[in-house]
Protein backbone atom coordinates (compact mmCIF):
# COMPACT_ATOMS: atom_id res chain seq x y z
CA UNK A 1 0.00 0.00 0.00
CA UNK A 2 3.00 2.47 0.62
CA UNK A 3 4.35 2.22 -2.54
CA UNK A 4 0.86 2.37 -4.08
CA UNK A 5 0.55 5.45 -2.66
CA UNK A 6 3.64 6.77 -3.13
CA UNK A 7 2.61 6.20 -6.80
CA UNK A 8 -0.70 6.45 -7.41
CA UNK A 9 -1.63 9.57 -4.77
CA UNK A 10 1.59 11.38 -4.05
CA UNK A 11 3.04 11.18 -8.11
CA UNK A 12 -0.21 11.02 -10.11
CA UNK A 13 -2.20 12.82 -8.47
CA UNK A 14 -5.05 10.34 -7.32
CA UNK A 15 -7.36 10.77 -4.77
CA UNK A 16 -6.22 8.46 -2.00
CA UNK A 17 -9.78 6.81 -1.62
CA UNK A 18 -10.36 5.78 -4.86
CA UNK A 19 -6.89 4.07 -4.93
CA UNK A 20 -8.22 2.63 -1.21
CA UNK A 21 -11.06 1.35 -2.12
CA UNK A 22 -11.00 -1.93 -0.07
CA UNK A 23 -10.60 -4.78 -2.62
CA UNK A 24 -7.10 -5.75 -1.88
CA UNK A 25 -9.16 -7.64 0.84
CA UNK A 26 -11.63 -9.51 -1.28
CA UNK A 27 -11.13 -13.18 -1.01
CA UNK A 28 -10.58 -13.38 -4.87
CA UNK A 29 -7.92 -10.91 -4.93
CA UNK A 30 -3.97 -12.10 -4.91
CA UNK A 31 -1.76 -9.24 -4.79
CA UNK A 32 1.84 -9.66 -6.63
CA UNK A 33 5.01 -8.00 -5.76
CA UNK A 34 8.66 -7.62 -5.75
CA UNK A 35 10.66 -6.72 -2.64
CA UNK A 36 14.44 -5.89 -2.24
CA UNK A 37 16.85 -7.58 0.34
CA UNK A 38 15.40 -5.19 2.57
CA UNK A 39 11.58 -5.59 2.35
CA UNK A 40 10.66 -2.64 0.11
CA UNK A 41 8.53 -3.52 -2.35
CA UNK A 42 9.85 -2.50 -5.46
CA UNK A 43 6.58 -3.50 -8.08
CA UNK A 44 3.49 -4.77 -7.26
CA UNK A 45 -0.42 -5.56 -8.97
CA UNK A 46 -2.99 -6.85 -7.93
CA UNK A 47 -5.38 -9.64 -9.58
CA UNK A 48 -9.26 -9.46 -9.09
CA UNK A 49 -10.48 -13.25 -9.50
CA UNK A 50 -13.64 -11.73 -10.77
CA UNK A 51 -15.41 -14.72 -12.44
CA UNK A 52 -15.86 -15.59 -15.72
CA UNK A 53 -13.18 -12.26 -16.35
CA UNK A 54 -10.02 -11.88 -13.71
CA UNK A 55 -8.81 -7.98 -13.81
CA UNK A 56 -5.20 -6.70 -13.02
CA UNK A 57 -5.12 -3.47 -11.63
CA UNK A 58 -2.90 -1.03 -9.38
CA UNK A 59 0.45 -1.94 -11.42
CA UNK A 60 2.77 0.44 -10.09
CA UNK A 61 6.50 0.42 -9.92
CA UNK A 62 9.12 2.25 -7.58
CA UNK A 63 10.85 5.51 -9.29
CA UNK A 64 14.67 4.43 -8.70
CA UNK A 65 13.05 0.38 -9.61
CA UNK A 66 11.63 1.22 -12.78
CA UNK A 67 13.41 -0.04 -16.05
CA UNK A 68 13.82 -3.06 -15.26
CA UNK A 69 11.50 -5.51 -16.03
CA UNK A 70 9.69 -6.36 -12.75
CA UNK A 71 6.61 -4.83 -13.40
CA UNK A 72 6.38 -7.13 -16.47
CA UNK A 73 7.50 -9.63 -14.57
CA UNK A 74 4.37 -9.89 -12.28
CA UNK A 75 1.95 -9.37 -15.22
CA UNK A 76 3.20 -12.57 -16.72
CA UNK A 77 3.11 -14.22 -13.26
CA UNK A 78 -0.78 -13.02 -12.70
CA UNK A 79 -1.35 -14.50 -16.47
CA UNK A 80 -0.04 -17.15 -15.93
CA UNK A 81 -2.06 -18.07 -12.69
CA UNK A 82 -5.61 -17.11 -14.50
CA UNK A 83 -7.31 -19.74 -15.99
CA UNK A 84 -9.14 -17.35 -18.55
CA UNK A 85 -9.37 -13.85 -19.97
CA UNK A 86 -7.98 -10.91 -18.25
CA UNK A 87 -8.92 -7.27 -18.01
CA UNK A 88 -7.36 -4.28 -17.51
CA UNK A 89 -7.94 -0.62 -17.60
CA UNK A 90 -4.29 0.48 -18.78
CA UNK A 91 -3.28 4.08 -18.57
CA UNK A 92 -3.35 5.09 -22.35
CA UNK A 93 0.16 6.10 -22.20
CA UNK A 94 1.18 2.32 -21.46
CA UNK A 95 -1.07 1.03 -24.23
CA UNK A 96 1.87 -0.50 -26.16
CA UNK A 97 3.56 -1.84 -23.13
CA UNK A 98 0.31 -4.00 -22.60
CA UNK A 99 -0.03 -5.06 -26.40
CA UNK A 100 3.54 -5.79 -26.22
CA UNK A 101 2.75 -8.53 -23.08
CA UNK A 102 -0.37 -9.77 -25.17
CA UNK A 103 -3.42 -7.52 -24.65
CA UNK A 104 -5.82 -6.23 -26.80
CA UNK A 105 -7.59 -2.74 -26.88
CA UNK A 106 -11.55 -3.59 -26.64
CA UNK A 107 -12.89 -0.18 -26.66
CA UNK A 108 -12.26 4.11 -26.84
CA UNK A 109 -10.74 5.89 -24.66
CA UNK A 110 -11.52 7.05 -21.21
CA UNK A 111 -11.03 9.51 -18.67
CA UNK A 112 -10.48 7.02 -14.99
CA UNK A 113 -9.63 9.27 -12.04
CA UNK A 114 -8.70 12.12 -14.42
CA UNK A 115 -5.78 9.98 -16.32
CA UNK A 116 -6.56 8.95 -19.69
CA UNK A 117 -6.98 5.41 -20.02
CA UNK A 118 -8.67 2.27 -22.49
CA UNK A 119 -10.14 -0.61 -21.86
CA UNK A 120 -7.72 -3.79 -22.58
CA UNK A 121 -7.99 -7.43 -22.42
CA UNK A 122 -5.49 -10.39 -23.02
CA UNK A 123 -7.54 -14.07 -23.84
CA UNK A 124 -5.59 -16.85 -22.91
CA UNK A 125 -4.03 -19.23 -26.41
CA UNK A 126 -6.49 -21.65 -27.58
CA UNK A 127 -3.45 -24.49 -26.47
CA UNK A 128 -4.94 -23.37 -23.04
CA UNK A 129 -1.07 -22.64 -22.12
CA UNK A 130 -0.62 -18.65 -21.32
CA UNK A 131 1.54 -17.31 -23.67
CA UNK A 132 3.38 -14.83 -20.57
CA UNK A 133 6.61 -14.73 -22.07
CA UNK A 134 10.08 -15.99 -19.78
CA UNK A 135 10.57 -15.53 -16.51
CA UNK A 136 8.24 -15.15 -13.17
CA UNK A 137 7.91 -13.30 -10.27
CA UNK A 138 9.08 -15.83 -7.80
CA UNK A 139 10.94 -13.42 -5.13
CA UNK A 140 7.42 -12.82 -3.66
CA UNK A 141 3.25 -13.26 -4.11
Amino acid sequence: MRLRTAVFVHEQGIVEEEELDGRDLDPTTTLYWYENSDGAVLATLRLLGDEPIAHIGRVATATDARGRGLARELVRAALADSSGPVEISAQAHLENWYTALGFVTTGPGYLEAGIAHVPMRWTPPANGAPDTGEGTAADSR
